[in-house]
């Protein structure tokens, strides 16, 4: 994976023209073709850091911003972390316009997107700069600056903080940021493997165990997320947390195709919903009733009877169903004829 990033940043480096392949380009629904090609090239930026590379940073950042303020879930993302960080490392007082278009980019990059990027190359050196400019932006960008206490003590430790986040060494990444980084480049089997390393010799504390079901069920690897969730049950402390855990357990044994397995961790589920005062009034008892229909739309025709049968009871019980529920309702009525 790597390799290919190192190839692709040497030809980038080689010529301008080839950033076009590292453009933003919306490919409908506010997916973006190029985003796993720009993802590589930062990657690979990130272990190589040259200060001739700025003008290339710079138009990285910028499709960036680009990319997040057309993302339909909105949201930050690592490359627009690491395009963000390894622009700042430059502390060029310029850029604070590339910054601030980033943190503006949606709702998310303006709440997670560290306001010490804007002051990258430090707090009175950026107002000043901003101030005597006649940007468009300048009093958007002003009125952000003077509204915020950060003075450069504060850009230091952060830029050392950050440097900690993106390591120049790749061996001294968390192993979990490679499986992310595998599943978004398709190379599921690096992942696995990634995965299993970060697993390995770790205590089976329920932090870990989530984690691992997580990256399990994100792999298509159901039934082994699946073992992690029935393992992970042994540390509810909670008629809640015990409910919450045989319901997310029942949705991974439908995914892996247990239908029957999925139908006994319902029944668990729907008896540890009677000890969790109010739940006919809240999301954990409208999910109940929707992982109900979804078995039920799925499973043998005789078991989907019995579990919609269960589902069209626990329906009437529950308000304020949504429309999603009614949705799965449907499909399993129709699948149960």
């Amino acid at each position: 994976m790597m390799e290919a990033a190192r190839r692709d940043l040497a030809r980038m480096r080689e010529s301008e023209a080839a950033w076009l392949e590292l453009r933003y380009e919306e490919a409908g629904e506010g997916d973006d073709l190029n985003e796993v090609p720009r993802a590589k090239v930062l990657w690979a930026l990130q272990y190589d850091r040259r200060p001739e590379d700025l003008p290339l940073l710079r138009f990285l950042a910028e499709q960036e911003a680009l990319c997040r303020r057309n993302a339909p879930f909105q949201g930050v993302g690592e490359q627009t972390q690491l395009a963000g960080f390894l622009l700042a490392e430059h502390q060029e007082v310029e850029d604070v316009w590339r910054q601030y278009e980033i943190k503006c980019a949606n709702f998310d990059t303006w709440c997670g997107y560290d306001q010490e990027h804007v002051f990258a190359a430090g707090a009175e050196a950026t107002v000043e700069h901003v101030r005597a400019s006649d940007h468009p932006d300048r009093d958007d960008v002003l009125e952000f600056l003077l509204d915020r206490a950060v003075d450069d003590e504060d850009v230091r430790e952060w830029l050392e903080s950050r440097r900690e986040w993106f390591p120049l060494d790749p061996a001294d990444e968390d192993p979990l940021t490679w499986v992310e980084r595998a599943k978004l480049v398709g190379e599921r089997d690096l992942a696995r493997a990634e995965l299993d390393r970060w697993a390995l010799g770790r205590s089976r504390d329920i932090s870990t165990l989530n984690q691992l079901r997580y990256q399990l069920a994100d792999l298509g690897a159901f039934a082994e997320a699946a073992i992690t969730q029935r393992e992970a049950l042994g540390h509810a402390e909670s008629d809640w947390d015990r409910a919450f855990g045989w319901q997310l357990l029942a949705r991974l044994e439908r995914q892996a195709g247990d239908h029957r397995a999925a139908w006994d961790a319902l029944n668990e589920c729907g008896a540890a919903l009677e000890g969790v005062d109010g739940w006919r009034e809240v999301g954990l008892g409208r999910q109940h009733v929707e992982e109900l229909y979804l078995l039920a739309g799925v499973a043998e025709v005789g078991l989907a009877r019995q579990v919609f049968a269960e589902a069209q009871r626990r329906a009437c019980e529950v308000q304020g169903l949504p429309p999603v529920v009614l949705e799965a309702a449907a499909t399993a009525a129709e699948h149960c004829r």
